[in-house]
């Protein structure tokens, strides 16, 4: 993908993206053709967007989904805008919750043979009632972190020189670190937004250590926020409580003299994942957590910051922090990954 980089740098000095960029706009120029690129989660909202915005300039995309009926139906526009732009897609079965699925997935794969160039890892659950697992984990730590773990991890000797790994995280991980003595809340009472907010801990801490252990060979990665959307991901959410987070936004937006708050769109979501995936330098977004399509700056603990403040919590980029969850979630699954 360097070829590609390269080429845009001058655009990318010019027009510098921001909250409001749609995947159009990111990609505005940009031939993928011959980058082949996968896509968890490609059955609703930011997933499928992702995909067909890829497709539409030409790659050849892999959408990986649990529910294969929903994503056939989901992802009618995305063949057809990849037929229209000499790209492809096709979908492959993913269970991120099942390590069976997830092991059973990656290992298909990598016996098919075929690299990589961008690995986007989309797929995730917010909020969710308590629950477990096929394989005994919290729910949003197995599924959102866990999961991705081992399936990108097993795909790994697929990535290209120059590729990357895109992790979906959120502002949601300011609602917690991880809790690498009680990752399963065994201990602690649980709470929906405390084990969303480790789940998306932990995908900035994975990409900051996956960074670390392949850069040498060219494989960068990064963690990105795509803002507030109203998706399928909000389903477990109360409708009342998250309207009064909204009215508690506001009147922080109206204190500091803003507008009121303003949801994103699904292809300004999926904007931060194709400009850090194929536009951004990789030198810049190499172990960062990225935003509004620019790198996110580090934020006190102390700081007052809502849901649609920038900025990203020290403990997310730690390395020792990474490096720790990194051997955790080694030993949670049962495998080392050198």
């Amino acid at each position: 993908m360097t070829t590609t980089i390269e080429s845009l740098k001058e655009q990318t000095v010019a027009h510098k993206f921001g909250a409001t960029s749609t995947t159009d706009e990111v990609l505005s120029g940009v031939n993928l053709r011959g980058k082949r690129i996968l896509v968890t989660g490609a059955s609703a909202g930011l997933g499928v967007e992702t995909a067909r915005s890829l497709a539409a300039h030409g790659a050849q995309v892999v959408g990986a989904a649990r529910d294969l009926a929903k994503a056939e139906s989901a992802t009618a526009q995305v063949r057809k805008d990849a037929e229209a732009n000499g790209g492809s897609f096709e979908l492959i079965e993913l269970d991120l919750a099942s390590l069976k699925s997830v092991r059973v997935c990656a290992d298909r794969l990598v016996a098919k043979g075929e690299s990589f160039d961008l690995v986007i890892a989309n797929a995730g659950v917010m909020a969710t009632p308590f629950a477990q697992t096929r394989d005994g984990f919290e729910t949003q730590f197995g599924t959102n972190h866990l999961g991705h773990f081992v399936f990108v991890n097993r795909i790994a000797p697929l990535f290209r020189a120059g590729g990357r790994l895109i992790n979906l995280s959120s502002s949601g991980h300011r609602f917690s670190n991880v809790d690498l003595d009680d990752p399963n809340f065994e201990r602690a009472a649980y709470e929906p937004f405390v084990a969303y907010g480790r789940s998306k801990t932990a995908n900035i801490l994975f990409a900051v250590e996956f960074d670390r252990r392949h850069r040498g060979r060219g494989v960068r990665a990064a963690a990105v926020h795509p803002g507030a959307i109203p998706t399928e991901l909000g389903r477990h959410v109360d409708p009342s409580r998250m309207q009064a987070l909204v009215d508690q936004i506001n009147q922080q937006l109206a204190a500091e003299g803003q507008g009121p708050f303003q949801w994103k769109t699904i292809p300004q979501g999926a904007a931060t994942s194709v400009w850090a995936g194929v536009v951004a330098s990789a030198d810049e977004i190499g172990g960062q957590y990225c935003e509004n399509c620019h790198v996110g700056k580090i934020v006190a603990g102390d700081a007052v910051i809502t849901a649609v403040s920038e900025g990203v919590r020290g403990y997310a980029l730690d390395p020792k922090n990474a490096e720790a969850l990194w051997k955790k979630s080694e030993e949670l699954v049962g495998q080392s990954f050198g």
